[in-house]
């Protein structure tokens, strides 16, 4: 049976876990887009190298487990003289690992708008940068919003390993109540609950999003 109590009694340690989720899932959702959408457009630039660059990026990143890139962050930096706070590690992890995702949900969506439109904004005037920024992404990202709204959801329930480096998120605080109280079905049961409170309406949110587009397009 769940025992409430271990709610009740310990709800410093669940709410200071669910606050640095949810600063971790923002920094890193916030960061992978950013980042992702920079590596889409390196991956279909002209330019050779750079569309090496975002290549290596993509598969390097997308083919290792997020554990082994997490420790990328808070074993091999410290290993060359580069130390981060583990929390810092965790989440810089996260974003690497999910922006390489969303990288190749965004050049999905570049190839599929219609090269016309790329050669009519370059014909207006516009370089190749602005064409990109301001006609290209636009139409990409939106026809990508179901993939992308995907990897954030994933992104918020992959926040959990950072309990793996001592991240102080949901699971790490959950793993010391539960050390605490030896009720592991109980504590594990309020985790999983409060995980539900972020990814329930985000999951609502995206589908919203996603008629809204779907009506005005």
């Amino acid at each position: 049976m769940i025992d409430f109590s271990v709610l009740t009694e310990n709800w410093r340690d669940f709410l200071e876990g669910f606050y640095h989720t949810v600063l971790a899932s923002v920094l890193a959702l916030a960061g992978s887009f950013l980042l992702g959408t920079l590596v889409a457009v390196l991956r279909i630039t002209p330019s050779r190298v750079l569309n090496g660059i975002g290549a290596v990026y993509v598969e390097l990143f997308r083919n290792i487990p997020l554990l082994l890139v997490v420790y990328i962050f808070y074993i091999g930096l410290p290993a060359v003289g580069i130390r981060l706070p583990v929390f810092v590690s965790g989440t810089l992890g996260l974003m690497v690992y999910t922006s390489s995702y969303i990288a190749e949900a965004i050049r999905a969506g570049i190839a599929s708008v219609p090269k016309g439109q790329m050669e009519a904004a370059r014909s207006s005037g516009l370089t190749y940068v602005q064409a990109m920024r301001l006609v290209i992404l636009p139409q990409a990202i939106k026809l990508v919003i179901p993939p992308i709204s995907n990897q954030f959801l994933n992104l918020v329930k992959n926040s959990s390993i950072l309990g793996v480096i001592a991240g102080f998120d949901l699971m790490y605080y959950g793993d010391i109540v539960d050390s605490e109280t030896f009720q592991t079905l109980s504590t594990y049961f309020f985790v999983g609950l409060f995980y539900l409170v972020l990814t329930i309406p985000l999951s609502y949110a995206s589908v919203v999003l996603e008629r809204r587009l779907a009506r005005s397009g």
